[in-house]
């Protein structure tokens, strides 16, 4: 806590804040020394004890750091397809690039003064909220459709060490605007926590596709905060790829505010060597007539340990809601674990929701069939695990991130 104390008077001194935003930090930073990183005793983090973790795996953690890097490697770069680009590079925003777009209909704010802190979440909000250097919003104007996805490259380098690394990014999508957009990890860094939040307002006919990509192996520890806000007739569809981080919990906060909104959040968790990977999602039907759909599968091998926490919330008001939320899991091996914790809490009494977790073995009869078809048993057993996997893949409603991530995958059909 002391070296807490001495990097957030560190960070305040290098950045130009207003009063009113350092002294909204200064209550952040209150709220997080009081609370602490999470652990067991609570029951959002029953499962994953975050303050055992970084513990044992960083020692003397930093919470500011002036490193600075002035070349990007574009080997990390998509080149699958054309796309705008935010680039964070160990937790500066080193390029924004939205050439593909009319820059009159697509706005960039970059001013941490005009950042609204989120409403106190939990301690980690509270961090992020305290120490953000970095800091974007874009607006997606009105009846506008970008012309291409945005990719937002949190890109980390060797040099990094033992730091903590707070982001933050709101989207803002006006009326019947659609935005594509991907969150991807490009870690060559180890033993750092990377603490992410974001804010995604959605207008009244906007679409939102967002899809998290952290498929780059690393010792990396990770939290992402999402806070989404549907308006009517709204649509967010959301896809997690987590495989790469020694240890990350996706949490997804949802709120449908009118009716005919829709939210959609599909993932896959796919680890080896005791890595430790949580989803938590809430979904929360606050109107008449909206709909929500969770899929998410796990395949889990060698200590790995992951976890699925999924809540649905109807409120009295929200007649007409159809939720639905399905986790499956595969455990290739008797070391490995899966939690999970599906949840309904419903207030309305003409409502449609349904919820259901499986956890299991490969079919050894399914293997053995292969077999005889002339497959090895390790070539059977991929192709079972592609099968498998695939089923989440393709609610992917975009064909070109859909191939990226069967790609990242390896599923081939």
């Amino acid at each position: 806590m002391e070296q807490l104390k001495v990097d957030f008077n560190k960070v305040i001194g290098s950045l130009k804040l207003s009063e009113k935003s350092i002294n909204s930090r200064k209550e952040n930073f209150n709220q997080f020394v009081e609370n602490g990183f999470p652990n067991k005793r609570a029951e959002d983090w029953k499962f994953s004890d975050l303050n055992q973790i970084i513990s044992s795996n960083i020692e003397n953690l930093r919470f500011h750091t002036d490193f600075k890097i002035s070349e990007i490697d574009e080997t990390s770069f998509i080149d699958e397809f054309a796309h705008n680009k935010i680039i964070f590079l160990n937790g500066v925003i080193s390029k924004v690039d939205f050439s593909n777009e009319d820059d009159t209909k697509v706005l960039i704010t970059r001013d941490l003064n005009q950042n609204e802190n989120s409403k106190e979440v939990n301690s980690l909000v509270s961090l992020n909220n305290a120490l953000i250097a970095s800091y974007i919003r874009v607006t997606v104007k009105e009846n506008y459709s970008m012309n291409e996805p945005l990719i937002i490259y949190n890109i980390t380098t060797k040099e990094l060490k033992s730091t903590a690394i707070n982001l933050k990014t709101d989207i803002v999508l006006e009326k019947n605007s659609s935005l594509k957009l991907i969150d991807l990890f490009d870690d060559s860094s180890e033993n750092n926590f990377i603490n992410i939040v974001q804010n995604f307002d959605i207008a009244q006919d906007a679409i939102l596709k967002n899809y998290k990509i952290d498929h780059k192996k690393n010792s990396n520890i990770k939290y992402s905060y999402n806070n989404i806000n549907l308006e009517k007739n709204s649509i967010s569809e959301n896809f997690i790829f987590s495989t790469g981080s020694k240890f990350i919990k996706n949490e997804i906060n949802c709120n449908l505010n009118d009716e005919y909104s829709s939210a959609f959040i599909n993932g896959i968790i796919n680890l080896t060597n005791s890595q430790h990977h949580e989803i938590k999602t809430n979904i929360n039907h606050l109107a008449e007539n909206t709909k929500s759909y969770q899929l998410i599968k796990s395949v889990l091998n060698e200590n790995a340990k992951g976890i699925y926490q999924g809540k649905i919330y109807v409120d009295s008001k929200a007649q007409k809601t159809n939720g639905y939320q399905l986790s499956k899991a595969l455990l290739l091996n008797e070391n490995t674990e899966f939690d999970g914790k599906p949840e309904l809490e419903i207030y309305a009494d003409d409502v449609k929701c349904s919820h259901g977790a499986t956890s299991g073995n490969l079919d050894e009869d399914a293997i053995f069939y292969l077999m005889s078809r002339g497959l090895s048993n390790q070539q059977s057993k991929e192709l079972l695990i592609n099968g498998f996997l695939l089923d989440a893949v393709e609610k992917i409603t975009d064909i070109e991130i859909k191939d990226l991530i069967k790609n990242m995958i390896g599923i081939t059909e």
